[in-house]
């Protein structure tokens, strides 16, 4: 690669975990191969010292701050660089605008929509580690996807997984498409136990190191119903062929069955940077500094299907893919809020699932799909509205 002109990236959400590591990925590439990649723009919400000195050291174009109060010290910071530095959501949508070769959009929740299809629009690769994009405007987002000639490549490990096992021409040919969950910090814990779950508790992942939101996903399971219903608009899998299950030692990342009873796999240890690194240097395979997988040291692969009586927002989820886009909306909305009601302390474990349904309950008979953007966005605050009316109740 180190024979061609720079391969030219953004990074929206560079301070996240995803984010973080394509930095990691991408520096560990230059200094081995000086000018391998060329970052263009880098885009995060809060966090200035970490966006700074990303900033200093690959030198981007542009850089974006998403809380507008950040600005000035993000511009003190970056002073005498050369950096052109913006702030404010209209900010952020400008760095997935910039002129780059390839994006990673791993802006977390439903914030990240407007920049994700403003990458799409400029069609070229984007990376996508935000399944909220899928999950509130799934069709909408995979049309202009069509329509722009963009390349999506899924960061996510079980969608990547499903993508480098996925042949398109054999679609018809797919009987079922699973996802596996570690199962989460509470896998073998009781419903009564649950109660009692602290944020502390939520956010510690067995497998990754994640942020505090995509952390307590996992421990309630929802982060797997989000994937479904990712990988439902990703590859075009009705919801019937689609399935999770629970698999701790997450060595597989997924499982394809074909009709004449094949059944693929993609193994590998639980890093993130390894789907990265395919998205990054696809459709070449890079190097990645992870632990290789090694079968005899790990022992034992085991299986389980997952609980939905004690992990019923993984229930919700399915029901919603099945109602269709606008249900999927309005779940996404109604867990983002109680989510966050739960990690400020204002409500117990077990109430995210119960904020969640009563706000699908709510919409399920006027629901209907959303036929634009401007349509997705009104009926995400108004289900927001609603979660937090249930918070109360």
């Amino acid at each position: 690669m180190s024979e061609r002109a720079p391969k030219s990236v953004s990074i929206l959400g560079s301070t996240g975990s995803v984010g973080a590591n394509t930095v990691e990925l991408i520096e560990s590439h230059n200094s081995a191969a000086p000018g391998t990649y060329r970052v263009v723009a880098l885009a995060a919400n809060e966090n200035v010292a970490s966006l700074a000195g990303q900033a200093r050291r690959l030198l981007p174009s542009f850089v974006a701050i998403g809380n507008p109060q950040k600005y000035a010290e993000l511009k003190s910071a970056l002073a005498g660089t050369g950096v052109e530095v913006a702030a404010g959501p209209d900010a952020v949508v400008e760095a997935a605008r910039q002129d780059a070769e390839w994006i990673m959009a791993s802006i977390m929740g439903a914030a990240g929509l407007k920049p994700t299809l403003a990458a799409v629009e400029r069609g070229r690769t984007v990376a996508l580690a935000n399944k909220e994009c899928l999950v509130s405007a799934g069709r909408l987002f995979m049309s202009e996807v069509r329509r722009c000639g963009a390349t999506l490549l899924p960061v996510d490990s079980e969608h990547n997984a499903v993508f480098q096992v996925f042949t398109p021409r054999h679609a018809a040919s797919i009987e079922r498409v699973v996802l596996t969950a570690s199962g989460g910090p509470f896998r073998t814990w009781t419903r009564e136990q649950m109660r009692g779950v602290t944020p502390a508790q939520a956010c510690k992942h067995p497998n990754y190191s994640m942020g505090a939101k995509i952390s307590v996903d996992s421990a309630t399971l929802m982060n797997k119903g989000l994937e479904l219903i990712e990988a439902h608009h990703l590859f075009g899998t009705p919801p019937e062929k689609l399935g999770v299950v629970v698999h701790p030692q997450q060595a597989v990342h997924c499982l394809v069955t074909y009709a004449d009873g094949s059944v693929l796999a993609q193994l590998a240890s639980p890093d993130m940077r390894t789907p990265i690194a395919y998205a990054l240097g696809y459709p070449d395979r890079i190097k990645a500094p992870t632990r290789r997988l090694d079968l005899t040291e790990l022992g034992q692969l085991t299986f389980e299907a997952p609980d939905l009586e004690r992990f019923p927002c993984l229930k919700l989820a399915q029901d919603a893919m099945a109602a269709g886009q606008g249900a999927t909306t309005v779940l996404n909305a109604a867990n983002e809020i109680a989510v966050a009601a739960f990690l400020a302390g204002n409500m117990g474990f077990d109430g995210i699932s119960r904020v969640v349904d009563q706000t699908l309950q709510h919409f399920s008979a006027s629901t209907t799909e959303p036929e634009s953007l401007e349509a997705v966005m009104a009926l995400d605050s108004q289900a927001r509205q609603h979660a937090k009316r249930a918070l109360k109740s």
